[in-house]
């Protein structure tokens, strides 16, 4: 199965990256619900049984099914580059009753039997009410089991877009679709999802989407790429209109998530900055924010602050904005003394 997305020169201008908090508790969710298909959050999942175990999590599973038809107005499009969970879950609340009830029947029409158990007629009967509940859970997962975690999950996020956004500027929209993911390609103006075969929609029920199989033109809206850390291995399809075509892709930097300790600086590159610095430019891989840093080292903002002004003065690091955040990254200097290269 493939979808087929073509884009026109208004929809090009406005293709862009975003980082979703609430997208990321929905594939944590996700991760809860299958962890032998997610080995890479393992540590994390040691953590989060117990923590998980005080709720009640049965409403989003039976929503959103592994592999399966998830309501539409779950995944509010970001307005900013990095949203913030409140705003996010007020956009979900503020849905339409009307189609929030279409997409929930769609939604417990895939498990047999959900639309007729007890909390599938009882989220039929008050969706207002079912969109509470839902967007009320996804702030208690958030609190429980991503909040104490952020700071690493958005550095791995923002390095994933720092890169692809290179890529997008070296070589246009195929050469960032070359390397984002192999479910993604871009030929001629079009962009083509391919994936396992997508069940068929419950009859009446199809939640506003068209055939995979049949090319959708660009409506002029653009294309948002969001990069996850819970949604592995696969690349999300991009959603039918009035909702804002979106892809959702596995962020580079998964597999080293939960490490606790980055790359050893060695004894000379110590002797030379000292302990704090040569730890900072040994483990900055990818482009990080202060706040990231100072979660990474348990250092003090102000500490990692003036450690990065002495490293960027000195021709080590190199600074950009992205947003409200300030990445850092090593120059090819910096590079040749953390790896050793000018030995």
């Amino acid at each position: 199965m493939s979808y087929r997305m073509r884009f026109a020169a208004e929809d090009l201008l406005r293709c862009r990256f975003a980082i979703s908090p609430l997208r990321e508790t929905q594939g944590a969710v996700r991760t809860l619900s299958r962890p032998d298909r997610h080995g890479y959050h393992l540590p994390w999942l040691r953590q989060a049984r117990t923590v998980a175990a005080g709720l009640d999590l049965a409403p989003l599973r039976l929503l959103v099914p592994e592999g399966g038809y998830g309501p539409d107005f779950l995944h509010p499009t970001a307005e900013v580059p990095l949203a913030a969970l409140e705003d996010e879950l007020a956009a979900v609340r503020a849905v339409d009753p009307d189609e929030a009830r279409t997409q929930i029947a769609a939604a417990l029409a895939r498990t047999p039997g959900a639309d007729r158990s007890r909390r599938g007629r009882a989220m039929l009967a008050d969706p207002a009410g079912t969109v509470r509940q839902l967007a009320g859970l996804y702030e208690h997962v958030w609190a429980a089991l991503l909040a104490p975690h952020w700071p690493r999950l958005r550095a791995v996020l923002e390095a994933d877009v720092a890169y692809h956004a290179r890529r997008l500027a070296d070589g246009g929209m195929q050469r960032l679709f070359t390397g984002l993911h192999p479910q993604l390609s871009w030929v001629d103006g079009t962009l083509i999802t391919t994936g396992p075969p997508a069940p068929q929609e419950p009859p009446g029920l199809d939640g506003g989407r068209t055939d995979a199989r049949q090319d959708a033109p660009g409506a002029g809206p653009g294309l948002v790429l969001v990069p996850s850390v819970f949604f592995w291995p696969e690349a999300g399809s991009p959603f039918d209109p009035p909702w804002q075509p979106t892809v959702v892709y596995p962020a580079r930097g998964i597999g080293g998530l939960w490490e606790e300790s980055g790359p050893t600086a060695s004894t000379a590159l110590v002797r030379l900055l000292g302990a704090n610095r040569a730890a900072i430019l040994s483990g900055l891989d990818a482009p990080t924010t202060t706040t990231a840093l100072a979660h990474r080292h348990a250092m003090a903002m102000s500490s990692v602050s003036a450690h990065l002004a002495v490293l960027r003065d000195a021709g080590l690091l190199a600074s950009r904005r992205y947003g409200h955040q300030v990445l850092y990254e090593r120059t090819p200097l910096g590079i040749a003394m953390a790896t050793g290269g000018l030995a």
